[in-house]
């Protein structure tokens, strides 16, 4: 294959850009051509200067933008076999091999059915005279690849499409904004976001804001008088202490017969059950606009260096391929197997079987609408009688992280719904050596969701020596029977060391469960950490803003990120801001990489290049610092260019959370609850104690007892780190032109 073609078709998603920058990056650097085909099918369709061949600089600085500068369009002509002719003819002469199309189900199936008919559009333009039976051969086959692009997140084949977790950014956003206006003046708003036939944007924006009622199209209200119940709900609510009431409505929520329930008629309800002051928000296209976050320009680089690779290694006839990802790892699947399984959720509200529709959305998805049921309660259910009560504590430990304050409002939330006596303890375990224990209930954590910080406190104090026995004495004055560990590596030790002396102190004999939140992503049993995807975020939005700086007077930058001797947020910034050059602790600094790395700064600069971007780990070297690595880029690089140093600091670990993190630490929060209940109420002589992390696509717990083996002490982080398998995406996408 000498040649692919690449288009975005049907409705635009951020991520766009920086997925057809890949799949160019990558074509190129392994020796194919790419053309772009503009305007989706219709540029597929009409031809002529709508092919067009795209090169490594075209795709230059476009990492950051929103929509897609190849341009969408839905295209009626292509949905007619005279359309799919004239597409057919148009890929045939401009030499084009494999397809890479960037689009949600209606675009892939476009992909689907023109595979399946090309051996016969094929032959109809032969015998039309149109190609000639040597271009027919040559063209026999047209294999393809798709990525989902939509932010509705409604397709099977991955766990995220492109664009999903940047509509979530503006929705949370503009809920966040919404609700500080709405406690002001004790008013409900109504906020309605985009899901015609999904509600995920809808219940993960529920989730992630704290907001009091959430409807989607999968599981409508089960009560013939819905309206009473969300309004007594909303009632309670005033009445206990909250000043503000939102309610989140999917653009296609429905009730149990099919009558679609619009954001008007919710206001309309409120105004008159509740005679409250009512605002509707409609967010429209701004969910589909603007910069897209960390998460979707990676998820998008990714993917788009997977897509050119395995349309490289795939047999001519084979089926369209979707690329997905899976928790962190890439998966093709069979294109008709993702618009048959997704197909299954529409044909299942189609046919009112509700809870059809919601299994078919997976797992994880009807598990977070069920948390999410507890969480908008305006209070507990009532104890169940005779169901044993527990009386568990939370704590935090380590550096703060974006999510912590999430991560407390659920477990004590859904802990305390169960009927459990919840504790939190004020600063980490010193607060457990000192006796700072304070019980919480319900409104003790009312609009935690989306605070950044500690509201209990944390410090990275790990338990020694007497400290033990001052431990132990607390836990048996409050009859602690459960511990919910919140925190990053030095939490995770004074866990250990508590854990270790079990035999010395019986009332260590608890399970204890460790939640992972730290924003350099370096804890074991996990492959994501609450936190990280916030930095990650703060990182990169900085950047965006000093590149625009540099652009301007022709400028290098030297950027240092937090990490310590994880070089996660070095590495992944670098991957979502088009830094040219990452320097890791994982691989270190030599003298050999500097002069390489200055010799291709003045190449490029003389070249024409007006901006240098150099994202640095903080504990990448002693020796060869930001402030070493400046000065020699300044000395080199002469008048060529200037250098400045940008060192981040605790900017990184401030801020209100992201979606993800709030979502993670709502998801990973419930599960630790789970968890304590279980070895709580099971039968084991000695209940197991654990850490829990998403590994593989999934929550896992890892026994405590394992996790030592799991740890590099001596540079703290795990011994294994996935996301060093990106590294060779990260070179290649940096690379100033292709390779040679």
């Amino acid at each position: 294959m000498k040649r692919i073609g690449v288009l975005t078709s049907g409705g635009d998603a951020q991520g766009m850009n920086a997925a057809v920058r890949a799949v160019v990056r990558t074509a190129i650097d392994q020796g194919v051509e790419v053309y772009a085909i503009l305007e989706g099918y219709q540029g597929m369709v009409d031809g002529g200067q709508r092919i067009r061949p795209i090169n490594w600089n075209d795709v230059g600085g476009i990492l950051h933008q929103g929509g897609t500068i190849i341009g969408s369009a839905r295209c009626r002509a292509f949905m007619e076999r005279d359309g799919r002719l004239r597409a057919a003819q148009n890929l045939v002469d401009n030499g084009i091999e494999g397809l890479v199309i960037i689009g949600g189900d209606g675009s892939l199936t476009g992909a689907s059915v023109l595979h399946d008919e090309w051996s016969g559009l094929l032959a109809e333009l032969v015998d039309a005279g149109k190609i000639t039976q040597e271009a027919a051969d040559h063209h026999q086959f047209m294999p393809s690849v798709g990525l989902v692009g939509s932010i509705d997140n409604d397709m099977y084949g991955t766990d995220m499409t492109i664009g999903a977790d940047t509509a979530l950014h503006r929705i949370t956003e503009a809920v966040d904004a919404i609700s500080s206006t709405a406690a002001s003046h004790q008013r409900a708003f109504v906020v309605e976001v985009m899901g015609r036939r999904c509600g995920y944007l809808a219940l993960m924006s529920a989730l992630a804001t704290g907001a009091d009622w959430v409807l989607i199209p999968e599981s409508p209200p089960n009560l013939d008088a819905w309206e009473d119940k969300m309004c007594d709900v909303l009632r309670k609510g005033r009445a206990i202490g909250r000043r503000d009431s939102i309610v989140i409505v999917a653009e296609g929520a429905q009730d149990r017969y099919g009558n679609r329930i619009t954001s008007t008629y919710v206001k309309q309800v409120l105004e008159e059950k509740l005679k409250e002051d009512t605002r509707v928000t409609i967010l429209g296209h701004v969910q589909r606009g603007g910069s897209p976050s960390a998460f979707d320009r990676n998820l998008s680089t990714i993917l788009g260096w997977e897509a050119v690779h395995t349309l490289l290694k795939m047999a001519p006839q084979q089926e369209t391929l979707v690329i997905g990802m899976r928790g962190n790892r890439i998966e093709a699947t069979p294109l008709s197997e993702c618009l048959a399984k997704t197909k299954t959720v529409a044909d299942a509200i189609a046919r009112r079987d509700y809870d059809a529709a919601l299994k078919a959305r997976g797992g994880s998805f009807a598990r977070s609408f069920r948390t999410l049921r507890t969480l908008v309660r305006a209070l507990p259910h009532e104890p169940e009688p005779g169901k044993r009560q527990l009386r568990l504590a939370v704590l935090h430990s380590g550096a703060p992280a974006p999510g912590m304050n999430t991560a407390v409002r659920a477990a004590v939330r859904l802990g305390v719904d169960q009927g459990h006596t919840m504790f939190g303890v004020r600063n980490g375990f010193r607060g457990l050596i000192e006796d700072e224990f304070i019980e919480l209930d319900w409104m003790s954590v009312n609009g935690w969701a989306l605070r950044g910080g500690a509201e209990l406190g944390t410090n990275r104090k790990i338990p020694e020596g007497s400290d033990f026995y001052a431990i132990a004495r607390n836990l048996e004055k409050h009859q602690i029977q459960g511990i919910l560990m919140i925190g990053g590596w030095s939490g995770y030790l004074a866990v250990l060391e508590v854990f270790e002396r079990r035999s010395n102190f019986p009332a260590f004999q608890i399970p204890i469960v460790c939640l992972p939140a730290s924003i350099d992503n370096d804890l074991p049993g996990s492959e994501l950490s609450v936190g990280a995807d916030t930095a990650l975020n703060s990182i990169v939005n900085a950047v965006d803003k000093i590149k625009q700086s540099a652009v301007a007077s022709r400028r290098v930058f030297v950027v240092e990120v937090m990490g310590r001797y994880c070089g996660y947020l070095a590495l992944m910034s670098a991957l979502a801001t088009g830094a040219e050059r990452v320097y890791l602790p994982e691989e270190g600094i030599t003298l050999t990489d500097l002069v390489h790395d200055v010799h291709q700064l003045m190449k490029g600069f003389r070249q024409g290049k007006r901006v240098g971007l150099t994202i640095r780990n903080e504990d990448a070297n002693d020796v060869y610092t930001t402030d070493f690595i400046k000065s020699l880029f300044q000395e080199e690089g002469g008048e060529l260019y200037d250098v400045r140093t940008a060192i981040l600091g605790h900017i990184q670990q401030g801020g209100n959370p992201t979606p993800f993190d709030r979502i993670q630490a709502v998801r990973l929060a419930a599960e630790c609850i789970h968890f304590l209940e279980q070895q709580l109420n099971g039968s084991a002589a000695e209940p197991m104690s654990a850490c829990i992390g998403l590994l593989n696509g999934g929550y896992k717990f890892t026994d405590l007892e394992n996790v030592p083996r799991l740890m590099d002490k001596q540079f703290q982080r795990p011994n294994h780190q996935w996301w060093l398998s990106l590294r060779p995406v990260a070179r290649v996408m940096a690379r100033p032109g292709p390779a040679g």
